[in-house]
Protein backbone atom coordinates (compact mmCIF):
# COMPACT_ATOMS: atom_id res chain seq x y z
CA UNK A 1 0.00 0.00 0.00
CA UNK A 2 1.29 3.43 -0.98
CA UNK A 3 -0.01 6.41 1.05
CA UNK A 4 1.02 9.53 -0.87
CA UNK A 5 -0.96 12.71 -1.61
CA UNK A 6 1.18 13.83 -4.58
CA UNK A 7 -0.77 12.21 -7.42
CA UNK A 8 1.96 12.61 -10.04
CA UNK A 9 4.61 11.09 -7.79
CA UNK A 10 2.25 8.30 -6.72
CA UNK A 11 1.45 7.41 -10.34
CA UNK A 12 5.16 7.22 -11.12
CA UNK A 13 5.87 4.98 -8.12
CA UNK A 14 2.92 2.69 -8.88
CA UNK A 15 3.93 2.35 -12.53
CA UNK A 16 7.60 1.70 -11.75
CA UNK A 17 6.89 -0.85 -9.01
CA UNK A 18 4.31 -2.60 -11.21
CA UNK A 19 6.98 -3.03 -13.88
CA UNK A 20 9.06 -4.77 -11.20
CA UNK A 21 6.17 -7.15 -10.54
CA UNK A 22 4.70 -5.50 -7.43
CA UNK A 23 0.96 -4.98 -6.95
CA UNK A 24 0.47 -1.47 -5.51
CA UNK A 25 -2.71 0.07 -4.09
CA UNK A 26 -2.60 3.86 -3.78
CA UNK A 27 -4.34 5.95 -1.12
CA UNK A 28 -3.93 9.71 -0.85
CA UNK A 29 -5.17 10.69 2.62
CA UNK A 30 -4.96 9.89 6.32
CA UNK A 31 -8.59 8.81 6.56
CA UNK A 32 -8.44 6.60 3.46
CA UNK A 33 -5.40 4.81 4.85
CA UNK A 34 -6.90 4.45 8.32
CA UNK A 35 -9.96 2.70 6.86
CA UNK A 36 -8.15 0.87 4.05
CA UNK A 37 -5.83 -1.01 6.39
CA UNK A 38 -8.84 -2.60 8.11
CA UNK A 39 -10.37 -3.96 4.91
CA UNK A 40 -7.38 -5.20 2.91
CA UNK A 41 -4.26 -7.35 3.29
CA UNK A 42 -0.85 -5.89 2.43
CA UNK A 43 2.73 -7.19 2.46
CA UNK A 44 4.25 -3.73 3.01
CA UNK A 45 3.34 -0.05 3.36
CA UNK A 46 5.07 3.02 1.95
CA UNK A 47 3.90 6.04 3.95
CA UNK A 48 4.34 9.75 3.24
CA UNK A 49 4.33 11.97 6.34
CA UNK A 50 2.80 15.12 4.83
CA UNK A 51 -0.81 14.10 4.19
CA UNK A 52 -3.54 16.70 3.53
CA UNK A 53 -5.78 15.66 6.44
CA UNK A 54 -3.30 14.46 9.02
CA UNK A 55 0.27 13.61 9.93
CA UNK A 56 1.77 10.32 8.76
CA UNK A 57 3.46 9.88 12.13
CA UNK A 58 0.08 9.95 13.87
CA UNK A 59 -1.24 7.45 11.32
CA UNK A 60 1.68 5.11 12.00
CA UNK A 61 1.10 5.41 15.75
CA UNK A 62 -2.59 4.58 15.28
CA UNK A 63 -1.76 1.51 13.19
CA UNK A 64 0.74 0.19 15.72
CA UNK A 65 -1.71 0.84 18.58
CA UNK A 66 -4.30 -1.23 16.68
CA UNK A 67 -1.82 -4.09 16.36
CA UNK A 68 -1.06 -3.52 12.67
CA UNK A 69 2.47 -4.90 12.24
CA UNK A 70 2.80 -4.64 8.44
CA UNK A 71 6.37 -3.52 7.57
CA UNK A 72 6.34 0.21 6.85
CA UNK A 73 8.75 2.53 5.01
CA UNK A 74 8.39 6.23 5.71
CA UNK A 75 8.84 8.24 2.52
CA UNK A 76 9.18 11.99 2.97
CA UNK A 77 10.94 15.19 1.96
CA UNK A 78 11.57 15.84 5.66
CA UNK A 79 15.04 14.38 6.18
CA UNK A 80 15.55 15.95 9.62
CA UNK A 81 17.53 13.51 11.78
CA UNK A 82 15.25 13.82 14.83
CA UNK A 83 12.17 13.15 12.67
CA UNK A 84 13.85 10.05 11.29
CA UNK A 85 14.63 8.78 14.80
CA UNK A 86 11.08 9.50 15.95
CA UNK A 87 9.57 7.57 13.04
CA UNK A 88 11.79 4.57 13.70
CA UNK A 89 10.97 4.68 17.41
CA UNK A 90 7.19 4.73 16.85
CA UNK A 91 7.24 1.73 14.55
CA UNK A 92 8.65 2.51 11.10
CA UNK A 93 10.84 -0.24 9.68
CA UNK A 94 12.75 2.02 7.29
CA UNK A 95 13.00 5.66 6.23
CA UNK A 96 13.71 7.06 2.76
CA UNK A 97 14.08 10.75 1.95
CA UNK A 98 12.85 12.46 -1.20
CA UNK A 99 14.07 12.70 -3.89
CA UNK A 100 14.92 9.03 -4.33
CA UNK A 101 15.54 6.40 -6.98
CA UNK A 102 12.56 4.05 -7.24
CA UNK A 103 14.99 1.15 -7.60
CA UNK A 104 16.22 1.86 -4.08
CA UNK A 105 12.63 2.01 -2.84
CA UNK A 106 11.94 -1.38 -4.46
CA UNK A 107 15.06 -2.85 -2.86
CA UNK A 108 14.03 -1.53 0.54
CA UNK A 109 10.54 -3.00 0.11
CA UNK A 110 12.04 -6.38 -0.71
CA UNK A 111 14.31 -6.09 2.34
CA UNK A 112 11.54 -5.37 4.86
CA UNK A 113 9.37 -8.13 3.38
CA UNK A 114 12.31 -10.56 3.71
CA UNK A 115 12.73 -9.61 7.36
CA UNK A 116 8.99 -10.02 7.93
CA UNK A 117 9.20 -13.63 6.76
CA UNK A 118 12.56 -14.39 8.39
CA UNK A 119 14.52 -14.70 5.14
CA UNK A 120 18.28 -14.16 5.15
CA UNK A 121 18.53 -13.48 1.42
CA UNK A 122 16.46 -13.01 -1.73
CA UNK A 123 15.75 -16.73 -2.13
CA UNK A 124 12.67 -18.41 -0.69
CA UNK A 125 13.10 -22.19 -0.63
CA UNK A 126 10.41 -24.71 0.26
CA UNK A 127 11.28 -28.29 -0.61
CA UNK A 128 11.97 -28.49 -4.36
CA UNK A 129 10.53 -25.01 -4.92
CA UNK A 130 12.83 -21.99 -5.09
CA UNK A 131 11.69 -18.38 -5.63
CA UNK A 132 14.17 -15.57 -6.26
CA UNK A 133 12.58 -12.40 -4.89
CA UNK A 134 14.98 -10.15 -6.77
CA UNK A 135 14.91 -11.63 -10.28
CA UNK A 136 11.41 -13.12 -9.79
CA UNK A 137 12.60 -16.42 -11.21
CA UNK A 138 11.03 -19.69 -10.08
CA UNK A 139 12.69 -23.08 -10.19
CA UNK A 140 11.14 -26.42 -9.28
CA UNK A 141 13.22 -29.58 -9.06
CA UNK A 142 16.10 -27.60 -10.58
CA UNK A 143 14.06 -26.59 -13.65
CA UNK A 144 13.18 -22.99 -14.50
CA UNK A 145 9.42 -22.45 -14.54
CA UNK A 146 8.11 -19.44 -16.50
CA UNK A 147 5.11 -17.79 -14.81
CA UNK A 148 2.87 -14.87 -15.63
CA UNK A 149 2.96 -11.84 -13.30
CA UNK A 150 -0.26 -12.88 -11.56
CA UNK A 151 0.86 -16.50 -11.25
CA UNK A 152 4.14 -15.41 -9.69
CA UNK A 153 2.43 -13.07 -7.23
CA UNK A 154 -0.05 -15.75 -6.19
CA UNK A 155 2.68 -18.36 -5.76
CA UNK A 156 4.81 -15.92 -3.75
CA UNK A 157 1.97 -15.09 -1.36
CA UNK A 158 1.25 -18.78 -0.81
CA UNK A 159 4.95 -19.56 -0.33
CA UNK A 160 5.43 -16.75 2.18
CA UNK A 161 2.57 -18.25 4.18
CA UNK A 162 3.53 -21.90 3.57
CA UNK A 163 1.64 -24.27 5.84
CA UNK A 164 -1.00 -21.63 6.56
CA UNK A 165 -4.36 -21.49 4.83
CA UNK A 166 -5.13 -18.32 2.87
CA UNK A 167 -8.72 -17.62 1.93
CA UNK A 168 -9.77 -16.86 -1.62
CA UNK A 169 -10.52 -13.28 -0.55
CA UNK A 170 -7.05 -12.84 0.96
CA UNK A 171 -5.41 -14.16 -2.21
CA UNK A 172 -7.49 -11.84 -4.37
CA UNK A 173 -6.44 -8.85 -2.28
CA UNK A 174 -2.76 -9.81 -2.27
CA UNK A 175 -2.64 -10.68 -5.98
CA UNK A 176 -4.97 -8.09 -7.51
CA UNK A 177 -5.25 -5.32 -4.92
CA UNK A 178 -8.12 -3.11 -6.03
CA UNK A 179 -7.97 -4.18 -9.68
CA UNK A 180 -11.06 -5.90 -11.02
CA UNK A 181 -11.02 -9.64 -10.39
CA UNK A 182 -12.86 -12.29 -12.44
CA UNK A 183 -15.20 -14.60 -10.54
CA UNK A 184 -12.87 -17.61 -10.89
CA UNK A 185 -9.50 -15.92 -11.52
CA UNK A 186 -7.80 -17.39 -8.44
CA UNK A 187 -9.00 -20.89 -9.32
CA UNK A 188 -7.66 -20.52 -12.88
CA UNK A 189 -4.24 -19.37 -11.64
CA UNK A 190 -4.11 -22.21 -9.09
CA UNK A 191 -4.90 -24.67 -11.89
CA UNK A 192 -2.06 -23.29 -14.05
CA UNK A 193 0.41 -23.36 -11.14
CA UNK A 194 -0.42 -26.99 -10.41
CA UNK A 195 0.14 -27.91 -14.06
CA UNK A 196 3.45 -26.03 -14.23
CA UNK A 197 4.77 -27.21 -10.84
CA UNK A 198 3.13 -30.16 -9.09
CA UNK A 199 -0.50 -31.01 -8.51
CA UNK A 200 0.02 -31.61 -4.79
CA UNK A 201 2.09 -28.45 -4.15
CA UNK A 202 -1.01 -26.32 -3.57
CA UNK A 203 -3.75 -28.01 -1.59
CA UNK A 204 -7.39 -26.95 -1.49
CA UNK A 205 -8.90 -26.70 1.99
CA UNK A 206 -12.57 -27.12 1.16
CA UNK A 207 -14.74 -24.19 2.14
CA UNK A 208 -11.75 -22.14 3.36
CA UNK A 209 -9.00 -21.58 0.79
CA UNK A 210 -5.58 -22.82 -0.27
CA UNK A 211 -2.27 -23.72 1.32
CA UNK A 212 1.19 -24.43 -0.09
CA UNK A 213 2.93 -27.56 1.16
CA UNK A 214 6.50 -28.81 0.89
CA UNK A 215 7.07 -31.10 -2.08
CA UNK A 216 10.43 -32.67 -2.93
Amino acid sequence: MLVEDNELLAQGICLSLAKMGMQVDHLSSYQQALVGIKNETFSAIVLDLGLPDGNGKDLLKAWRAQGVSIPTIVLTANTDFDTKLECLDIGADDYLGKPFDVRELAARIRAIVRRQYGLDNNSLNIGALSIDLNTREVTFRDQNVPLSRREFQLLLELAQSAGRVLTRNQLEQLTYGWDEVGSNSIEVHIHHLRKKLANDLIKTVRGIGYTLTEVN
